[in-house]
């Protein structure tokens, strides 16, 4: 199998030259399992290509260039060679990720660094062309020195889980129903060492996922929001906001055949359970920790989903770990089943590829595979693993 791979170049103290490609197993096999090979550039680029994304039918990848804050098209002219197609499209501070709709119409940039989340609209080619930043994120838990409740929504959603899912599951329930309000005082979060008012928290906009019917989900990092949208030829229209656990940090989406929504939380180590009623209006109904064994001061990243949709897999960086979840029920109940070595520094990405997984260390500069346990759903180890330029990213080629 062929991947491209994404990754920092030195603008932003990377390895990488621009977007790679990476070789899983003998050539013409299937499966992913066997050695790893990196086989170099396919197109040089400055500006940090951290995530790529490709075109639902042309061949074509997009890149989000993190250095220059921008979108980037390029066009396949080969077996593993790409060219620009067009100019970098300025989109917002530290883009870091890029989705691209499903018919091949626009894309959407999101902007770490600003918050921004910008519809491009994509022509007959492919190429990005106009750009329309949509409405600003604001924070729903208000000013950082005010301290605030936890949602009573997400605490009455909480509670409801628990009760649902009864005395063997219940205590996976995260106890957002149970919390008091922060009270702003010296030390706290809320206030400075010497209890002056802390620094406002700003918009993260970290990625944004089509979902059926024209809807758009993003999430905001900084603001612990998932956002939902309806994408038209005139950009983004906003609908709804899910707002979770102040402090969470909500990183990455993942659709569950099931029509569920998976949130992995960056900062509080969580995946969190979204769900429309029949009305279409999403709601939280359940979500667990990854692990009790997570370090405090980890940092959770990508989220995957196995091929059957039994599985979830965490990156965790700092204890460089993946978590696996077991998916239960309708999809709704999620239960922690193991955390392991992921094999590398820093796992940034991964993806899973049938039996194995693939994971990006970002530090190591390499990607190593583990093999899934079909049984259990476990990685049982390290396959193989390969040299690869401060890896951000990896999109299976058509």
């Amino acid at each position: 199998m062929r991947f491209w791979t994404g990754g920092y170049t030195a603008d932003m103290e990377g390895a990488a030259a621009g977007i790679g490609t990476l070789l899983a197993g003998e050539a013409g096999d299937p499966l992913a399992g066997g050695p790893l090979r990196f086989g170099g550039d396919v197109v040089r680029v400055e500006g940090s290509p951290a995530w790529i994304a490709a075109h639902p039918v042309r061949d074509v990848l997009y890149a989000a260039l993190e250095g220059a804050g921008a979108v980037q098209a390029f066009a396949q002219t080969g077996e593993a060679r790409f060219v620009p197609l067009g100019a970098p499209v300025p989109v917002g501070d530290l883009a870091c990720h890029v989705a691209v709709a499903p018919d091949g119409g626009s894309l959407i940039a999101s902007c770490w660094g600003d918050g921004h989340v910008v519809h491009v609209t994509l022509d007959a080619a492919g190429a990005p062309s106009s750009a329309v930043t949509a409405v600003a994120a604001t924070d729903p838990y208000g000013d950082a020195s005010a301290g605030a409740a936890p949602l009573p929504a997400l605490g009455a959603a909480a509670a409801a889980l628990r009760e649902a899912a009864g005395a063997e599951f219940a205590h996976l329930v995260p106890d957002h129903d149970r919390e008091t309000a922060p009270t702003p005082d010296a030390g706290s979060a809320a206030s400075g060492p010497g209890g002056e008012a802390a620094e406002p928290r700003v918009s993260r906009a970290h990625q944004a996922v089509y979902l059926p019917d024209g809807v758009v989900a993003t999430t905001d990092m900084g603001l612990d929001l998932v956002r939902f949208w309806r994408a038209g030829s005139a950009g983004l229209r906003p609908l709804q906001e899910v707002v979770l656990p102040r402090g969470s940090g909500p990183r990455h989406l993942r659709r569950h055949p099931s029509g569920h929504l998976y949130v992995i939380t960056e900062l509080s180590h969580e995946v969190f359970v979204l769900a429309p009623d029949a009305a279409g209006s999403w709601h939280v109904v359940g979500g667990t920790p990854l692990s009790a064994d997570v370090r405090p001061d980890d940092t959770a990243a990508e989220l995957a989903l196995s091929r059957d949709g039994g599985f979830l897999y965490g990156g965790i960086r700092g204890s460089n770990t993946i978590a696996t979840l077991r998916v239960r029920g309708d999809g709704s109940i999620l239960e922690p089943v193991a955390l392991v070595e992921a094999g590398v520094d820093w796992p940034r990405h991964h993806v899973v590829a049938r039996d194995t997984l693939l994971v990006a260390g970002e530090r190591s500069n390499d990607v190593a595979s583990l093999t899934l346990d079909e049984r259990t759903g476990v990685p049982r180890g390290i396959r193989h693993r390969t040299e690869v330029p401060s890896p951000t990213c990896l999109l299976p080629a058509r």
